[in-house]
């Protein structure tokens, strides 16, 4: 049997891999006729990635799946600037045309490059699948709302010449084709409120229109208007395929060789159902001495228990390394705070996600909003009260708040990127939140968020919308594949 190689290459933020080598998993699963081979480029950035990938790589049970690492580009750019992304992908250039080209040249005659699988920030790489002369696909890490986001700014951009980094001054509401509710301009994200790195942000969208497909790790049934909007967008084909999570048992080893999530699930066990609210902002969701101690003034002051995954900012500010945990948490927590809460909570570091929003003591989710979280919090049934940080996650709380009804909000427009700030929320604020996420027993939202995850698991199901789609793409692959 030939193969159809797909030749996947993610940008290195986590949240981005891991879906994409799940979306790997899930292609040579259902057909035997494909296989991957995932290019791994390393961010200068994160020490620990290289373990990271290397238990990635070891999670995947088959030999059609493989991953290559790159040389690690370094880049004059500073890490914080709106060109680094840019600049690393381009510097990366080089070095995937090379192990592309390695690959052509060792498939003999069991494998045939059949296109690029090229995350939505890896744009330019289509360039290189034109000379290889195979289609490109985009997997799209965010919603479909996003994406409808990102076409429509660009065409106001590049055909109306609207400059969209003005409506960071802008107290209005924007119209979204991908949206049925106005949209505060606050509410966009910060890339795109920033003049220096809007553009390079929107030829992503301009390029991603030059491809055969983008595969969306959404359903069909979770953002139905913002799927059919796509196609007026000008979008090309739209295969929503998700929802795509990492299911899998979470573990991470300490340095005397145990698994770090096995105090914090014991714990679990001790307390009643629904019972815990559960604080988790993501790989690079950290806080600042401040807001820290506004968090454990509310916690305590709301008396429900909790569970809180605390890290540790990096050094310096405006650096987008990894947090890490604390090495003693009483140095940035009020004095006594943790000797007051001993029976009502726990604070960790971090924490394996999935397997505590399974759990059955687990009531609530303050969240940072990043498209994963809120995938994993649908599929659990989760109800989500939201804490953006960076990134798209302002825009994610606003569709699970306002246009799917799916969440509560602390804060919406809260921000702590190295572009623009917030400062910090306050304790009753927060406390607010906490007390309508976990008061709300039998609600509204309770329902349609138990709806929800009903849908997202029959979407995966022989049959179901994503199925069908995840067919389609299939389809389309082998069909465009060169024959020579």
């Amino acid at each position: 049997m030939t193969h159809a190689e797909l030749v996947f290459v993610p940008i290195l933020g986590r949240g981005h891999i891991v879906s994409m080598v799940e979306m790997a998993k899930l292609l040579v699963g259902r057909d035997p006729r494909l296989s991957v081979t995932v290019l791994i480029m390393k961010l200068p950035f994160d020490s620990d990635f290289d373990s990271y990938t290397s238990s990635l790589a070891a999670s995947v049970d088959t030999a059609r799946i493989r991953f290559v690492h790159l040389t690690c580009e370094n880049t004059d750019a500073e890490i914080s600037s709106a060109s680094f992304l840019t600049n690393f992908i381009e510097g990366s250039k080089p070095h995937v045309k090379r192990a592309v080209a390695e690959l052509v040249d060792s498939a003999g005659s069991t494998r045939r490059l059949a296109g690029f699988v090229l995350d939505a920030f890896c744009s330019t790489l289509i360039d290189l699948a034109n000379e290889f002369g195979v289609p490109s696909y985009v997997f799209f890490t965010s919603s479909a709302a996003f994406l409808g986001l990102m076409l429509h700014l660009q065409s106001l951009q590049d055909e109306h010449h609207v400059n969209i980094a003005e409506f960071k001054d802008s107290a209005g509401e924007l119209d979204f084709p991908s949206f049925t509710n106005l949209l505060p301009t606050k509410i966009l994200p910060s890339i795109v409120l920033t003049k220096e790195s809007v553009r390079s942000f929107l030829e992503h969208a301009k390029r991603m229109r030059e491809t055969k497909g983008i595969i969306v790790n959404t359903f069909d049934e979770l953002e139905p208007h913002a799927v059919r909007s796509l196609a007026g967008l000008g979008a090309p084909a739209v295969y929503p395929v998700g929802p795509i999570l990492s299911l899998d048992g979470e573990t991470k080893k300490k340095a005397d060789g145990s698994c770090g999530g096995d105090d914090i699930m014991e714990w679990l066990e001790k307390q009643p159902p629904s019972s815990v609210v559960f604080l988790c902002f993501g790989s690079r969701g950290s806080f600042g001495e401040e807001q820290v101690k506004e968090m454990a003034c509310a916690l305590e002051r709301s008396g429900h228990r909790f569970l809180w995954s605390l890290r540790q900012p990096p050094p310096q500010k405006g650096q987008i390394e990894v947090p890490h945990d604390y090495a003693d948490p009483t140095e940035v927590l009020p004095e006594g705070f943790l000797h007051r809460t001993a029976g009502l909570g726990k604070v960790i570091g971090w924490a394996p996600q999935t397997a505590i929003l399974a759990h059955p003591a687990i009531g609530g989710f303050v969240s940072h909003c990043g498209w994963n979280s809120t995938l994993e919090s649908i599929w659990f049934g989760m109800p989500v009260a939201t804490w953006p940080l960076y990134a798209e996650q302002q825009f994610n709380a606003f569709q699970l708040v306002v246009e799917l009804g799916l969440a509560t909000e602390i804060k919406m427009d809260y921000r702590r990127d190295f572009r623009m700030e917030s400062g910090v929320m306050t304790a009753d604020v927060i406390e607010g939140g906490i007390r309508k996420l976990m008061e709300e027993a039998g609600g509204e939202r309770r329902k349609k968020v138990k709806e929800a995850s009903e849908k997202s698991r029959k979407a995966l199901m022989e049959g179901g919308s994503s199925y069908l789609s995840l067919g389609r793409l299939i389809e389309d692959i082998l069909n465009n594949m060169p024959l020579t």
